[in-house]
């Protein structure tokens, strides 16, 4: 029987209200669960896609990741004879494409503007990695058999917010294993997502279903499910936790599970009682990848005291066969709550079989941890879109329609990139993007006026950092009904088509 039920108390606090994490758990796992990490293949992982998925991390982790080091060998040059030359030689060497004359025409003038190179080299990195996304992206699972999956299950839409944190840009096609077009993801600082935005998207749903039959029709017997995705840190839980909750995992557990209620509620309350929602609440540890699902009872209710983790369920199920280790994921579910329905069962079977796979990516490729347990990521990205951004650490998101409403999680953004960047003298690159439907009317030109007008607001509200070439901005859209690139409409740096493809 798996011992991953975590109903507990600790010190002297009464059931119901212990900390999520046991006292000493960590040590005691955590020397099990990464003893022999570099040979680790759980029963249940998918090693292919392991494959696949690491080759496309490597490729664009690594892309950015010469940016710096590149950067600072043309720095060292600068007032070498024949400079331009021998700078652009090495930023084809370094970086695949070449830099923007006139910035490096203007170096002999006084000193070479590294600021304006830098943010110019993310943005013109991220185009990149844009571009190839539709013909190198990790798929994966076909969204079509994910959607018949999720209807077997009970369900017709799956509405994902996780935690804005660049740690849990991943969450859907690693550390979750989903199809990301089969999914709805929206982020949030501290997982806080808009009740009202959601409601919008119920509503859109339950239109479509009605006059379209998509994903299924109105009659069906299914639900909505919405899925709120906090994180916490097994390394350091302290500070390298969720920072819109001050590191708190508790604290961010119980709002992210206030804020789904809400939303049910409000549902329930501007429809009809029992409106087709069911709720589901994660965590996931942003240094393992590792999960815990907090497994709802028959009422669809949730306590942050029981939940199962997949830590200890990869270590239980290590040495068992593919049906022994996948029954005893069932009963372990049962075992958590014990009236659990048979299709939300089902579904969190299906969850932690893929985390599985994800924890044996960790294992193999990082070690016991993630090197970079804090933040590392390279850019913020404000606005609606970025489905092609399904990698760690890469991007702190700030969903928003204008940066008024955003402001909290653009600042907690700008607050973390004071410490990654400013505080070393590089800018804060930021990417404002409204993705837009090409079948409607005018559509693009309200994305473009619409990326116009939060990168104005943001050089308003920044006008400290903007002043001092701090902050840059890249002003893009793209059209969800093409498989054509982003467009990219203005930049505070430089054109970016001026580099080589």
């Amino acid at each position: 029987m798996l011992r991953t039920a975590h109903q507990h108390t600790a010190n002297n606090r009464t059931a119901g209200t212990a900390p999520l994490r046991r006292p000493g758990a960590v040590a005691t796992r955590n020397s099990e669960f990464h003893s022999g990490y570099s040979n680790v293949q759980h029963p249940l992982c998918n090693i292919d896609e392991n494959t696949r998925l690491h080759r496309y991390e490597d490729q664009i982790k690594k892309a950015f990741a010469a940016i710096v080091p590149t950067l600072k060998q043309i720095s060292a040059i600068q007032h070498e004879p024949d400079f331009e030359f021998k700078a652009q030689q090495i930023a084809r060497h370094g970086l695949g494409f070449d830099l923007p004359k006139n910035i490096l025409a203007d170096a002999w003038v006084e000193q070479l503007d590294m600021r304006r190179l830098f943010a110019w080299c993310m943005f013109y990195t991220y185009r990149r990695f844009c571009d190839e996304f539709f013909t190198a992206r990790p798929e994966g699972s076909n969204a079509n058999d994910f959607d018949a999956f999720l209807q077997a299950c009970g369900f017709h839409t799956l509405d994902i917010s996780p935690c804005a944190d660049g740690r849990l840009a991943h969450l859907v096609r690693y550390v979750l294993r989903l199809p990301p077009r089969a999914v709805r993801r929206k982020s949030y600082a501290g997982a806080m997502f808009d009740v009202e935005d959601s409601i919008q998207k119920w509503v859109e749903i339950e239109l479509q279903r009605f006059r379209e039959g998509q994903p299924n029709t109105a009659d069906a017997a299914t639900r909505y499910l919405k899925v709120a995705a906090y994180h916490f840190s097994s390394v350091d839980p302290k500070h390298q936790g969720c920072a819109a909750h001050g590191s708190d995992t508790r604290k961010a557990a119980q709002a992210a599970l206030e804020r789904l209620v809400n939303f049910r509620q409000a549902i329930e309350n501007s429809f009809c009682c029992g409106a087709s929602i069911d709720l589901l609440l994660i965590g996931v540890d942003t240094d393992t990848d590792s999960i815990r699902v907090h497994v709802p009872d028959a009422n669809g209710e949730m306590n942050l005291d029981r939940y199962l983790d997949t830590q200890d369920i990869y270590v239980e199920t290590n040495n068992l066969g593919i049906s022994d280790a996948r029954r005893e994921i069932g009963t372990a579910i049962q075992a958590c709550s014990s009236d659990v329905t048979a299709g939300m069962t089902q579904f969190i079977a299906r969850l932690i079989e893929n985390n599985l796979s994800q924890i044996d990516y960790v294992l193999n490729h990082h070690g016991e941890h993630y090197p970079d347990i804090g933040h590392a990521e390279r850019f913020i990205g404000a606005g609606v879109g970025f489905e092609d951004i399904q990698l760690r650490n890469l991007m702190y998101f700030a969903y928003l329609d204008t940066v008024e409403e955003g402001a909290a999680d653009m600042d907690v953004g700008i607050r973390i990139f004071k410490g990654l960047n400013v505080t070393h003298g590089l800018p804060i690159p930021v990417v404002v993007r409204f993705d837009y439907h090409g079948r409607v009317p005018g559509a693009r030109e309200r994305a473009r006026q619409r990326c116009g007008r939060v990168a104005q607001a943001l050089t308003e509200r920044y006008a400290d950092l903007c002043n001092q070439n701090l902050l840059h901005v890249l002003q893009v859209a793209r059209d969800c009904d093409s498989n054509k690139p982003i467009e990219i409409f203005a930049c505070s740096v430089d054109a970016i088509d001026a580099g080589v493809h």
